[in-house]
């Protein structure tokens, strides 16, 4: 019996074979669990997991010391706050307000706390007659680092900036033991903390989250563009069948090695990219009006990130044939989305996470966005190290796609035999 006279096969005589279902069922079962706990595991308890959060701490305070005391209160308060980081979770650095000022505006520190000059003075002169206004503590923010960093830094700077505030009031309290009730109360708790922007970005940037979803466009852009260069180069050259809709067609195979094949899916990702990421732009900035200066700068950065990623998938595919697909969905996305640092600040994800960052391209990719899009494009804010790295990448793309396929052509597996025309 010819295969053409064989019965038809119906849905009801499969679906009963134990067979069938056995590695769809492993395949997505495995694929929802690494997917929930990779994805929640980043960022369901970010206060639990902060460490080591960079914040500036900036004392101006020049008065002279309260009576009794060896140190003005600026000096007090600051070697209290850097003695208790807020239990590990605040890096306190102890700067200037100039090196304060350039490391927000190059997105070094997420925010800081600066006790202003003449601190002391306005402490001192709260329970007399010369008292004019509250003495402040001004917490600085860096949206331009994301929301929620921002705000995490915010509320460690704000908790330390009442602390302090505290800490004065006792010593007033104390001093002024004739004082009366109302002004007691005014003295426990004596200082204003004033919230400012330390580093503003534009009103259209999304809270400082235009920079991820502007690489995550980079990174998908490469990702799929990658992907459909690959499986209509196999089509075209016969090697994948072409199906759309009841339409079946299979084209001739082109007898062409898994090398030349690979060169030519990458001469075609670096030609396509060229168009996917000038829409992108287009898009983002001139149709939706994302805030974002240095344009040509972020076209070529673009285009070069967007291509590392497009020649990372097609060396993934040469590899792994017909699981490439997955696997480069779980290097450039899966495991680069937790770990890329741009919505949750790396210091407040678990230790693996970290560590994926040192390598994870869309970690990579996002420091540069940022730094163009919300830090003047300043090489120290990140846009350096991103070059670097996407150098890096797109040279281990090419070494391993090309040695991979060449290790195949000359083992001699072909990847399908000619079809007639």
């Amino acid at each position: 019996m010819s295969p053409t006279d064989a019965p038809e096969a119906t849905a009801a005589a499969l679906v009963r074979r134990p067979q069938l279902w056995l590695v769809p069922t492993i395949l997505t079962g495995l694929l929802a669990l690494l997917l929930s706990l990779l994805y929640m595991g980043g960022i369901v308890n970010p206060n639990a997991e902060l460490r080591h959060l960079p914040i500036a701490l900036v004392n101006e305070d020049t008065g002279k010391p309260p009576p009794g005391q060896q140190e003005n209160l600026g000096t007090q308060i600051t070697a209290a706050i850097s003695a208790d980081p807020a239990g590990g979770k605040a890096d306190w650095r102890e700067l200037t307000l100039a090196q304060a000022e350039d490391q927000l505006d190059s997105g070094k520190v997420y925010g800081a706390l600066v006790v202003p000059a003449g601190f002391t003075d306005s402490v001192v002169a709260l329970p007399t007659s010369g008292a004019t206004k509250l003495p402040t503590i001004t917490v600085l923010t860096n949206p331009g680092k994301g929301s929620l960093g921002s705000s995490l830094a915010s509320q460690i700077t704000t908790q330390a900036a009442h602390r302090a505030s505290r800490t004065v009031g006792e010593q007033l309290t104390a001093a002024a033991g004739d004082a009366s009730p109302t002004a007691k109360l005014l003295l426990a708790d004596p200082v204003d903390v004033v919230t400012q922007v330390g580093h503003p970005i534009g009103a259209h940037s999304g809270l400082g989250l235009t920079a991820f979803y502007y690489t995550l466009l980079l990174v998908l852009a490469g990702f799929m563009g990658g992907n459909v260069i690959s499986n209509g180069v196999d089509t075209a050259l016969g090697y994948a069948d072409n199906e759309i809709g009841p339409w079946h067609t299979r084209r001739p195979t082109v007898p062409i090695t898994r090398t030349q094949t690979l060169l030519l899916k990458m001469l075609m990702t670096a030609g396509i990219t060229l168009v996917s990421v000038s829409l992108v732009m287009l898009a983002c900035v001139a149709i939706l009006g994302m805030d974002a200066s240095h344009l040509p700068l972020l076209w070529i950065y673009s285009y070069c990130a967007a291509l590392a990623v497009g020649l990372g998938v097609q060396a993934i595919n040469a590899a792994f044939g017909g699981i490439g697909q997955l696997v480069s969905m779980f290097v450039f996305i899966v495991l680069g989305l937790p770990s890329s640092g741009a919505t949750v600040p790396l210091e407040a994800v678990p230790g693996f996470y970290r560590f994926l960052s040192h390598f994870e391209p869309m970690r990579q990719l996002s420091d540069g966005v940022r730094a163009i899009l919300y830090f003047d494009a300043r090489g120290d804010a990140g846009l350096t190290r991103s070059w670097i790295m996407i150098v890096v990448g797109t040279v281990l793309a090419l070494l391993f796609g090309f040695a991979m396929t060449l290790y195949y052509d000359r083992k001699g597996h072909k990847r399908l035999t000619p079809q007639p025309a």
